[in-house]
């Protein structure tokens, strides 16, 4: 009978490598070959797929990976493909010899997805090196080295390769973050009424989930219907619906006849654009600083009016009495009150009690000058501290995790005004910097630990959102925070889809008036890359359930699909729909619709139109941002057969 065979090392022209040591590596390389129908050889450690850490230790990723370079010098073992899995290969770290062997001079893309950043900095430099013309996706944390990596990977390429199209050199090299892909879904997800937001060009696009009509109402359609539901999303025993869900799962971009049949399924609409330019106002800045009211202490400011009061009194009296001028009489009041005067000798008595009197004030200056240096010096110390949750708050998102996700759903959390209690057990934890600046109310402490939730104010939060690292302890903070509160919004992170599943619906079981949501970084992040990877940008995803819905931004030259029709006609339900249209000249276009647009003061005019008329025509020379599904970007980017194992008879 035919067995498959081992396979080995090849170097086949055209081919994608993915290399990686997370599940984000497994899931873009099936990604890859499920979707785009991509020849990809996955390289990885050879501990099979990386489920995410169910117990997190402080220092052990780092211990781990030190520990791994350390035996793969002294065993000097060459990397070795794994029979069990076609196109993948066993090697600790992406080396120039791994990457030779693998064929990266002739591949088409290489995706870098190391958690560490200094390990897929390096591979990359030697990739550009031995293939000029690579397409490269990198994974980086560090958003400022991010962008000068792109520069500088992008002019190497341009100097061994002059004649390089400026199309495609503006897709060789794209830095991602996993982190920033994830982070809208996630902070999302904690918040009614902003379930799903893309950020494209100083456009805020927001969808929002609406439940199904009840008898003799009308559904709010919105702007646009990019999903209907699965017939059991409502249902508190259902799952949420996936991929392989069939008929009864959630429909991504149906067409009119599909919304107006779906009777008793939610949809996912989109409800609003509106423009959201880097400055901060004025208020918010200001809200950063140390207040008076917190630098010192209101019976302080008390006692420091009284002695004004008594200072002020002495001067008019010294002044009626004296029958000096004012300035004259505040002088000796003054000179009297630092005791730096002559004793009044000689004088009316009136002068001399006057001068007794300001002698005795100034005696308590130096007891009111003592507490207000003290004062301020804890009130700058708390300051560098992390906040306390104040009393009576309520309506906030209780955030557990500041990590590399949770740092960057912190930062989205502000950026919509959305008030905020994070819980960190780390205190030197990546996030805690930010929530300083931020001033957002922080609690240290183990959130498995009796009383931490509760400082967190969870019984009057309004959601709560488990990023850590660990399921157990995410799910355990969710359960714990049931038992408090049982309609909490509640949004997991969770690393296992068989776990997530089965969380779901016992959740769901248990508290169906609750919402409960489950998310995979890696299942957000994997479609992002894998678009990168075939050589569009894509600007983000939206999780409807457990599928996933993209934003691309895709020139109209070269596809049939758009140029010529009308906006109306390139509709494909199911597939593709164009949401924005970027009618801009080429040479004044933004190559990075995603980035952040510089604060120079100038009044910025977007450059993507929202919601273009159904008859406009679309240019070859247009660029259009698509939301679509990931079969239908890949139909857009071309299939090509699946690669099949070789077969030999026993």
């Amino acid at each position: 009978m035919p067995v498959s065979s081992p396979p080995q090392p090849r170097d086949p022209a055209g081919h994608m490598i993915v290399c990686g040591d997370d599940a984000l590596a497994h899931r873009l390389a099936s990604e890859l070959r499920d979707v785009y129908r991509e020849q990809v050889t996955l390289v990885a450690p050879g501990d099979g797929p990386a489920r995410g850490p169910r117990l997190s230790l402080p220092g052990q990723g780092r211990a781990s990976a030190f520990i791994n370079r350390i035996s793969t010098v002294m065993a000097g073992a060459p990397p070795r493909t794994v029979g069990g899995a076609p196109g993948t290969m066993e090697a600790p770290e992406p080396t120039e010899s791994v990457l030779a062997s693998v064929g990266v001079a002739r591949a088409a893309a290489l995706a870098l997805v190391y958690d560490d950043d200094e390990t897929n900095i390096r591979a990359a430099l030697t990739a550009r090196r031995l293939n000029p013309g690579l397409r490269l996706v990198i994974r980086l944390y560090n958003r400022k080295l991010g962008q000068h990596l792109e520069d500088l990977l992008d002019q190497a390429a341009l100097v061994a390769m002059p004649d390089l199209d400026p199309g495609a050199l503006d897709a060789s090299t794209t830095v991602l973050s996993d982190a920033d892909t994830a982070a809208p879904a996630l902070a999302a997800t904690a918040v009614a009424g902003t379930s799903k937001v893309i950020h494209a060009d100083g456009l805020l696009l927001r969808a929002v989930e609406r439940t199904p009509p009840g008898s003799g109402e009308v559904t709010d359609p919105g702007l646009c219907t990019l999903a209907l539901l699965s017939a059991t999303t409502h249902d508190p025993a259902g799952a949420e619906g996936s991929d392989s869900s069939g008929t009864e799962g959630p429909q991504l971009l149906p067409g009119q006849d599909d919304v107006a049949a779906a009777v008793g399924r939610g949809t996912v609409v989109l409800e609003a654009v509106s423009h959201s330019g880097p400055p901060l106002s004025a208020r918010r800045l200001a809200g950063r600083r140390v207040p008076l009211a917190e630098l010192f202490s209101r019976r302080l400011r008390w006692t420091a009016a009284g002695l004004a009061l008594a200072v002020i009194a002495l001067a008019v009296t010294s002044w009626l009495t004296t029958g000096a001028g004012p300035l004259h009489a505040s002088y000796l009041t003054l000179l009297d009150l630092f005791s730096i005067n002559d004793p009044a000798l000689g004088a009316s008595p009136a002068r001399q009690v006057l001068q007794l009197l300001a002698g005795m004030v100034g005696l308590a200056l130096l007891p009111l000058f003592v507490a207000g240096a003290l004062e301020a010096l804890g009130a700058f110390r708390s300051a560098a501290a992390p906040r306390r949750p104040p009393r009576g708050l309520s309506g906030h998102v209780v955030l557990l995790g500041l990590g590399k996700i949770g740092t960057r759903v912190l930062a989205q959390l502000r950026d919509l005004n959305i008030p905020v209690v994070c819980v960190e057990e780390d205190p030197e934890a990546r996030g805690l910097p930010l929530a300083r600046r931020l001033r957002v109310p922080t609690v240290i402490g183990d959130v498995t630990q009796e009383g931490v939730l509760e400082a967190a104010k969870v019984h009057r939060a309004h959601a709560l959102l488990a990023l850590t690292s660990s399921d157990t302890t995410n799910l355990e903070a969710a359960l714990y925070a049931r038992t408090v509160r049982s309609d909490l919004r509640v949004a997991l992170r969770l690393y296992d889809d068989d776990f997530a599943t089965a969380v779901y619906r016992t959740l769901r079981a248990a508290h169906p008036e609750a919402r409960t949501r489950s998310r995979s970084v890696s299942h957000l992040a994997a479609p992002a890359f894998a678009g990168a990877m075939m050589g569009r940008q894509v600007l983000g995803a939206i999780p409807v359930e457990r599928k996933v819905l993209l934003f691309a931004a895709i020139g109209v030259a070269g596809h049939p699909q758009f140029e010529g029709r009308t906006v109306a006609e390139a509709f494909r339900p199911g597939a593709w729909r164009v949401i924005a249209l970027d009618a801009t000249a080429p040479a004044d276009r933004r190559p990075d619709l995603a980035a952040p647009r510089p604060a120079d003061g100038e009044p910025h005019v977007p450059g993507l139109v929202w919601d273009p008329h159904p008859g406009y025509v679309l240019r070859a020379e247009d660029r259009v941002v698509i939301a679509a599904t990931r079969r239908g970007l890949a139909e857009l980017l071309g299939r090509r057969p699946p690669a099949r194992p070789a077969t030999r008879p026993v």
